[in-house]
């Protein structure tokens, strides 16, 4: 797992890298997939260049991405990529998008990296090993904040019409009522800021497990939890809720009171 780690982590720089020569630029041309969402040349430049450097050095690993096939593998191990998490900032040169890698042992996620590269940061966790927030060349310990009481927490999410289109705007409504303060700094960003301690709760009513695959082990090892909205802990559920641990469960008693009612369009 160590050689796995340190891999991803580079891997993830250099995805980030890949996007940035198209960041910005108002040339960009933007298509739209069957589902509606944007996609441009770096999502797809970005996880064919990871693609590349995986089955260079671990040509036996699985390989599940946002954009392109999925490839078989006889290891056990499985990468889950997504190349920029946040393509609506990107497209809008917003610099908190993402480039995400989980890698998974069996069924298990044991390594996640969240990039943003633009900001030059982000953390990376390996199970048992810690979480770490990368800042340009240097490093430190990764901790969720010790925040224990929702009048004084940070509440952030990605969108919050996404709330309306599951029909849970009454969690949003009940958060943000309760915490201190609400911002949309989402996308995987904002499970950044919860894991290094400048947020307590991000929460996504919908997303997928390329959105979800490195967030378990960033936050777990953080210290905080993530789960669904059901307080399972998964990165399968199609939903997230990241919090430090100390709100773990007046954030989950909240969203419990709110069952999904209608289907994401």
């Amino acid at each position: 797992m160590t050689e796995r780690s340190e891999f991803a982590l580079a891997l993830a720089r250099r995805m980030g890298n890949e996007t940035l020569k198209y960041f910005d630029r108002r040339d960009l041309s933007v298509e739209r997939k069957s589902d509606g969402s944007p996609v441009t040349m770096a999502d797809r430049g970005a996880e064919a260049l990871a693609r590349e450097f995986i089955a260079e050095n671990f040509p036996n690993d699985a390989i599940l991405g946002e954009e392109l096939p999925d490839r078989k593998g006889t290891s056990g191990w499985r990468w889950i990529l997504d190349p920029i998490d946040g393509t609506k900032s990107f497209i809008h040169g917003v610099p908190f998008y993402s480039n995400l890698i989980g890698v998974q042992k069996g069924n298990e996620p044991v390594i996640g990296v969240i990039w943003v590269p633009a900001l030059n940061r982000g953390v990376w966790a390996a199970k048992g090993k810690g979480a770490w927030e990368v800042l340009g060349d240097k490093m430190r310990r990764a901790r969720v904040s010790n925040v224990d009481k929702l009048e004084n927490a940070l509440f952030l999410t990605t969108d919050v019409y996404d709330f309306d289109k599951v029909g849970r705007e009454g969690a949003y409504d009940e958060l943000e009522v309760k915490c201190k303060l609400t911002r949309t700094w989402g996308d995987a960003y904002g499970y950044y800021l919860v894991a290094t301690g400048r947020a307590e709760i991000m929460i996504d009513p919908y997303f997928e497990i390329w959105d979800a695959a490195p967030l378990k082990t960033v936050l777990e090892e953080a210290g905080g939890a993530f789960c669904d909205w059901s307080g399972n802990a998964t990165i399968e559920g199609r939903e997230g809720c990241g919090t430090n641990a100390a709100l773990k469960e007046a954030v989950a008693d909240v969203l419990r009171k709110y069952p999904k009612t209608k289907k994401p369009n």
